[in-house]
């Protein structure tokens, strides 16, 4: 419960897209490319015989006789009884003619007489008003669509207009309705020719509901009155398939309302006109992917049921001969992202110390200045350092009882002879373990400390990813490093850089340096 309280929280005080953000759905059909339609041929005042067009035909003599009305069909024929199809699609009403002739002749009536007028391959005029962009008085072709003339008139204006109330008027009269989102989705228009005069009306914008977040379509979807529910705007909107849940904010009854609901409930559900609905993906997945590393052999990663148990998963694991299965440890992102907070704490603490440290003098300013600047440098090191999420298995794996978390790294080390020396020692180096060698005799093989060592600060790293200072029993597989000593006129310093190099060496195990105060 609190869970959803807190998504819901955050949904509803998060910014969201402004609706005037988000396009309205099928906005981008007016861009000017289906006002270029025969363009080029009202340049030159030629109007082209296309699909539809009717053309006024009458024959006499040479044995034809014909008066009639013939359509130009789908493929751009002309049919013509008694002559046969005649191929008119793209033709000047000039060329119409010869076409005619042409096809007379050839079919042995050279002398008869023709007379021929396209009926409406003439340029009509059509008004375009209501919520448009640029209402007005524009030409096209008795073929044109009706969008051909939307497109001209600058499109629906998205503030106001209805791309799904669009009429075209003749006489007054109703002649045909357009809504656009068939088209839009389907290419599905309406097939009307215009006539000289005919009025094309955009009505006032229906109710709209904004749909954003994990959908296909993110857009302002507009419905019919008494139509916007929660399953059309599914259908439209097009929910991806991780989407859970919605949060929806609106108003009602002249007060905010917001809810927060699964996606299955949202198609019993009726919305208003200005409702915003986000499609959230909140839904645990039934598998996880956990990854392993180290000593082993076939996959690397692979997907595990949500709630599996370390122990379930290892049995899946193929690992190398020289595995050292009791050294196993787990890399978790959970971890890592604590222990890199609980490190920028630190750090900020330090840089607060180091900043505000007074002085009692010229000279004792002058260090604390010198000072302030070595920590600044070391701190924008370890800014930079990142933590590995170390689980340590204390204890024998085998019996470690372990919920995995999705992203999780098993770690299977290799087996190992050689000790390894590092850290402030005058020759860093891996050495054979050898049992009846001690601490001394480790530090001794490695050159001896540096200058800069604390010897009272030694840390043994453990192929299980523990850190310890006990250096009494130092097993097969160690690594012994040998941290800095830090020196400083302020003592809070001294501990707060401690702590931070403490931090590196425990979460990212390396050394982090740091120039001498």
């Amino acid at each position: 419960m609190t869970r959803v309280f807190c998504l819901l929280l955050f949904c509803l005080c998060s910014p969201a897209l402004a609706n005037d953000e988000v396009p309205p759905f099928a906005a981008n059909l007016f861009q000017g490319n289906f006002a270029q339609d025969k363009a080029q041929a009202a340049d030159k005042h030629v109007s082209m015989i296309t699909a539809g067009d009717r053309v006024a035909l009458r024959l006499w003599g040479g044995g034809l006789t014909l008066d009639d009305t013939l359509v130009v069909t789908n493929d751009g024929l002309l049919n013509v009884p008694g002559v046969g199809s005649i191929p008119v699609g793209g033709l000047s009403q000039d060329a119409l003619a010869e076409a005619l002739r042409s096809k007379l002749a050839a079919s042995g009536h050279q002398d008869t007489q023709i007379y021929v007028a396209p009926l409406d391959a003439r340029p009509v005029t059509v008004f375009v008003t209501g919520a448009v962009a640029k209402p007005g008085r524009y030409s096209g072709s008795a073929g044109d669509t009706l969008l051909h003339f939307l497109d001209k008139a600058g499109g629906i204006d998205a503030s106001c207009g209805s791309y799904r109330d669009i009429r075209l008027l003749r006489t007054g009269k109703d002649i045909a309705t357009l809504d656009l989102y068939p088209f839009a989705r389907r290419g599905e228009q309406p097939r009307v020719r215009i006539q000289e005069g005919d009025t094309l009306v955009v009505g006032n914008r229906g109710p709209v509901v904004t749909a954003t977040g994990a959908v296909r379509l993110s857009a302002r979807f507009e419905f019919p009155k008494g139509k916007a529910t929660g399953s059309a705007l599914a259908e439209l909107a097009e929910p991806l398939p991780g989407a859970s849940h919605i949060a929806l904010n609106g108003t009602r009854q002249g007060a905010p309302y917001s809810t927060y609901l699964p996606c299955r409930e949202l198609r019993h559900l009726r919305l208003e006109d200005g409702d915003q609905v986000r499609f959230i993906a909140d839904a645990p997945g039934k598998t996880i992917m956990v990854g392993v590393q180290g000593a082993v052999r076939g996959a690397t990663s692979f997907p595990v049921r949500r709630g599996a148990r370390l122990q379930e998963v290892q049995n899946f694991i193929a690992v190398e001969p020289e595995a050292n299965i009791v050294a196993m440890y787990i890399k978790r992102k959970s971890v890592a992202a604590r222990q890199k907070k609980a490190l920028a704490d630190s750090l900020r603490r330090l840089e607060e110390s180091a900043m505000t440290a007074s002085s009692g003098s010229m000279d004792e300013a002058s260090i604390r200045a010198k000072e302030a600047d070595m920590i600044a440098k070391f701190i924008e090191r370890a800014k930079a350092v990142e933590p590995e999420g170390v689980v340590v298995l204390d204890g024998d794996p085998a019996k470690a009882d372990l919920t995995l978390e999705d992203g999780d790294i098993i770690v299977i080390p290799a087996k190992s002879d050689v000790v390894l020396v590092s850290g402030e020692v005058m020759a860093p180096q891996a050495m054979l373990w050898n049992r009846s060698k001690d601490l001394d005799d480790y530090i001794a093989s490695a050159g001896g400390y540096t200058t800069r060592a604390d010897h009272g600060h030694i840390l043994i790293l453990h192929p299980n990813g523990a850190v310890s200072q006990d250096a009494s029993d130092i097993q097969p597989g160690d690594q012994i490093m040998a941290l800095p000593r830090v020196e400083s006129k302020a003592m809070q310093s001294i501990k707060d850089i401690s702590q931070v190099i403490m931090q590196v060496v425990v979460s990212a195990r390396l050394l982090l340096g740091m120039p001498s105060l």
